[in-house]
């Protein structure tokens, strides 16, 4: 079952910008809510004010949760086409950038990660992603920080897998990996590489000893 929701907005740097032809079928970007399917333009006059105007009916990819809004609002909104293909490389490399460096102290922390996630520009999200894992990895984030974090997951999640035209759960898979390439890097690796110093010096001894 669906909802169907009126927003209103937030500013994001890479909007639509002047006329668009919204195509039915095509992808485009809504910051609260990730990736969504354009369904088509409606008239509708849903406060009762006496006169119709035009909303883009969208629906969100992941939760499929409908919404309307204003294309005169679009701008303001911050509806903008999702990252393509080619860029995902560069999407890559803000995910798997290790030790970030936040806000410690938490209320400015929340409130820098919140501004990102409002932007709606893509690799901001990603910041937010990657910042609350690296926390997430130590056991540290408060409850809202936890739902700030599947929020932003979730949208990124949703951007990656029209780009790669995959599915849901194989997009998923392409951000852990990006992470584990960083802030999330495999413990059983950074175990090895912290025990080959160790290993030489043994060997080093071995041979000492051959030679007695």
């Amino acid at each position: 079952m669906t909802h169907q929701v009126s927003f209103c907005g937030f500013v994001t740097p890479t909007p639509y910008n002047g006329a668009v032809e919204f195509v039915k079928g095509e992808i485009v970007i809504y910051p609260q809510h990730g990736a969504c399917t354009v369904k088509g333009i409606k008239k509708e006059d849903p406060f009762k004010t006496g006169k119709k105007q035009e909303f883009l009916i969208l629906e969100t990819i992941i939760n499929e949760m409908t919404l309307r809004v204003p294309v005169a609002n679009l701008k303001e909104v911050g509806v903008r086409p999702p990252v393509s293909h080619d860029e995902l490389e560069d999407l890559v490399a803000v995910l798997s950038k290790a030790d970030p460096r936040v806000p410690s102290n938490w209320s400015r922390r929340f409130k820098n990660h919140q501004e990102k996630l409002k932007s709606g520009d893509v690799y901001q999200v990603a910041e937010v992603v990657r910042n609350l894992a690296a926390r997430n990895r130590d056991a540290s984030l408060s409850a809202a920080e936890r739902t700030m974090y599947e929020r932003a997951r979730t949208n990124l999640i949703s951007e990656i897998q029209p780009a790669l035209k995959v599915t849901k759960e194989e997009a998923e898979e392409y951000l852990n990996k990006a992470l584990e390439k960083g802030v999330l890097k495999p413990v059983k690796a950074a175990k090895k590489k912290a025990d080959a110093p160790k290993k030489v010096e043994e060997d080093d001894d071995a041979d000492l000893g051959d030679d007695e």
